[in-house]
């Protein structure tokens, strides 16, 4: 049996087309701890985040989360956050070598996918696609590595108060963000958040968003938006994209625990194709 499993940074609990699963991350707020799955009360994690005047912390799925996930299955692509900002990677890459050992017949590929949330789900799309093509493993592998260089990942941070604390982002840009109501744009490049540009007002930001999508090269192909309690701003980029490309294929969706986590309240999170 096929199957993709992916960490929940994908936003994604529930995915059509080849059977699917997901390996859940823990959020701790004040020694409370939020599992990264279908029962989350997204709204009740944020109230709490933004409430807390002590340390929040994230964990990533245990090898025997991942193993438990692989089970019945042998031919199995995972996909993970970006494996330089989680060890979630590292424990997937330790549960396909312990599987491997109990089924050896068993066919699993571990992708980084140097991204998360919506970039996750583009690739998890593409090699649905190819398996409905009728593809086999090593050629699933290969078109979804030459795809995956033409996936980017962009994002609007309203606060970025848990990358600081995460050791993600410097403490006092993010005081400064804080303070003067400065909304930061980043992107995902090689794995790690870069960020470019700071805009004062949440109007600005969204136009930047969709002028650096053009930067990089998008001309109307797919795009994901994920917004944190933000279809407002997700629908604005969205009318930017169509207005530009009326055939643009643009889903928008809700980032989960682990996204939401990170890209706070009013951010988003885009991943789009270019050429």
């Amino acid at each position: 049996m096929k199957k993709i499993v992916a960490d929940s940074s994908s936003n994604q609990y529930v995915f059509p087309g080849i059977p699917y699963d997901y390996a859940s991350l823990q959020i701790t707020v004040d020694g409370r701890n939020f599992t990264d799955d279908k029962d989350l009360d997204l709204v009740e994690m944020i109230d709490a985040l933004e409430h807390t005047k002590k340390s929040s912390s994230t964990a990533c799925p245990s090898t025997g989360d991942w193993l438990s996930k692989f089970e019945g299955a042998d031919e199995i692509y995972v996909i993970t956050i970006s494996g330089k900002l989680s060890g979630s990677y590292g424990s997937a890459k330790m549960a396909e070598k312990e599987y491997l050992e109990e089924h050896p017949e068993a066919k699993i590929w571990v992708i980084d996918s140097r991204m998360t949330g919506p970039g996750m789900r583009m690739i998890m799309d593409k090699i649905n696609e190819l398996s409905a093509q009728g593809y086999e493993f090593e050629e699933i592998k290969q078109k979804t590595i030459e795809y995956m260089e033409k996936v980017k990942l962009c994002f609007l941070l309203a606060s970025v108060n848990n990358l600081a604390n995460a050791g993600r982002l410097n403490k006092l840009l993010a005081k400064a963000i804080g303070v003067l109501d400065i909304k930061m744009l980043g992107r995902a490049k090689e794995g790690v958040i870069d960020p470019f540009g700071k805009f004062k007002g949440q109007k600005r930001a969204v136009k930047e968003t969709f002028i650096e999508m053009m930067n990089q090269g998008y001309d109307g192909g797919k795009v994901r938006i994920d917004h944190v309690l933000n279809e407002k701003d997700a629908e604005t980029l969205k009318g930017y994209i169509t207005e530009k490309f009326p055939d643009a294929d643009v889903i928008i969706d809700t980032c989960k625990g682990l996204c939401s986590y990170y890209a706070e309240r009013n951010g988003y999170i885009v991943g789009y194709e270019v050429r």
